[in-house]
């Protein structure tokens, strides 16, 4: 493999096992099992439900999108990168497995935890994405940041797997146990990277005092506006990562809700999804080294947006569920790529010290309006059907391939 040929391996595996510890998290929390089962069985109703976990992911999106640079500014100027990244993760595994509490009716406190893990997840991601400067060059970031995405899908397909086989998911105690696994599991895989990765220095010449770091975020906004290549980066990625987060945070939902999947199908769909993932984000990896980031994220947006399509007209057609099952493949296989060529290209434009700080902003782009998109679905479920809320997805992937065809890259040059 052509990772192990790199110098600094031990790093890169223990780096790339985080995403294998995280990813299902992504999988089965947010994704498929436990939004359908928070949907369909905790919440008073479907229709309620879903607004509720709408909600609770613009809760996310709000909060992320305002701590994220504040974090970020603070890790740089204060050598806390590794400090943050290990705190955040433990915060997400400890309220994952507290999500086997709430049972039917408790969906306050539900909703409460799932929040708070959450919102620590994608905030360790900041400091986690952040090393991957100082793990790759500009010949081979695509490959590294690919296989840690793919290695991801594959720990999100085994888990998958391992609940499939040892859970019977139509007992409802058990998709609760589940939650306790997946917690355990970001926390044991997440090991390598706590011990083998180092913290980052702070920066010498800057002292920052706490009233003076809104001051600092300000200012760091105001650089990254300076660099154009990142602002227009950013301000694209705003828009296709919301179409994303509204596909992790619904996809289940939409298919047990429209299309009558069942929780077997629905994890039997998660492990179909997560396989296409891997292989995508394996392949595309190295792809984006030799046709570059700008084509691989145009293939990825041109692929999610038929996908959508796909899964809008399925319930008109006699075969709506086999057109699902095409959807999604497309869509898991295009997921990696589209994020972990995201990754990589703000590594190769961003300024080495302030890895943290745009990276922030980097979540901030991710996060700002990334509540939109699950708010616009719940309201039009509500007032309509979730097939119609589908054309919210669609919308954010073409407007953000639009904006990221608008990109000069021959300033890369």
């Amino acid at each position: 493999m052509r990772i192990l040929n790199f110098k600094n391996r031990k790093k890169i595996i223990a780096w790339s096992f985080y995403d294998f510890a995280n990813q299902p998290f992504a999988t089965i929390i947010i994704t498929f099992l436990y939004s359908s089962f928070f949907v369909n069985v905790i919440a008073p109703d479907s229709s309620s439900g879903t607004l509720m976990w709408t909600n609770g992911i613009a809760i996310t999106a709000i909060i992320v999108s305002v701590l994220s640079p504040l974090l970020g500014s603070l890790a740089d100027n204060r050598g806390l990168q590794k400090l943050f990244f290990i705190f955040f993760s433990c915060i997400c595994s400890l309220f994952c497995i507290l999500l086997y509490f709430p049972v039917k009716g408790q969906y306050v406190l539900a909703l409460y935890f799932f929040v708070i893990a959450n919102i620590a997840f994608e905030l360790a991601q900041i400091f986690y994405n952040s090393y991957l400067f100082s793990l790759s060059s500009n010949k081979n970031r695509g490959s590294i940041s690919g296989f840690a995405w793919g290695l991801g899908f594959v720990g999100g397909l085994l888990a998958l797997c391992f609940s499939f086989i040892f859970f019977d998911v139509s007992n409802e105690i058990n998709i609760r146990k589940i939650n306790i696994l997946v917690g355990c599991w970001l926390l044991f895989f997440s090991l390598p990277a706590f011990f083998v990765l180092k913290n980052n220095k702070k920066k010498k010449s800057i002292s920052i005092e706490r009233k003076n770091i809104f001051k600092n975020v300000f200012l760091t906004f105001k650089d990254i506006y300076r660099y154009r290549l990142v602002f227009n980066f950013l301000l694209a990625r705003l828009f296709f990562n919301d179409g994303l987060v509204t596909i992790f945070a619904l996809g289940g939902i939409y298919a047990i809700g429209t299309l009558g999947f069942s929780f077997n199908e629905v994890l039997i769909l998660g492990i179909v999804l997560n396989v296409c993932a891997a292989i995508g984000s394996f392949v595309f990896g190295y792809i984006e080294d030799n046709i570059g980031v700008h084509s691989v994220i145009n293939i990825s947006l041109i692929t999610l947006i038929f996908a959508t399509i796909i899964a809008f007209i399925a319930p008109e057609t006699n075969i709506s569920k086999e057109l699902f099952w095409l959807s999604a493949s497309l869509i898991g296989i295009m997921i990696g790529p589209n994020q972990s060529c995201s990754r990589s290209f703000m590594v190769k434009i961003t300024p080495k010290d302030k890895l943290n700080e745009f990276f922030g902003f980097f979540a901030l782009a991710g996060k700002a309006t990334s509540f939109l998109g699950p708010l616009l679905f719940g309201f039009i479920t509500i007032q309509y059907s979730q097939q119609m809320a589908l054309l919210v997805v669609l919308f954010f992937f073409i407007v953000g391939m639009f904006l990221f065809n608008r990109i000069n890259f021959n300033l890369l040059d």
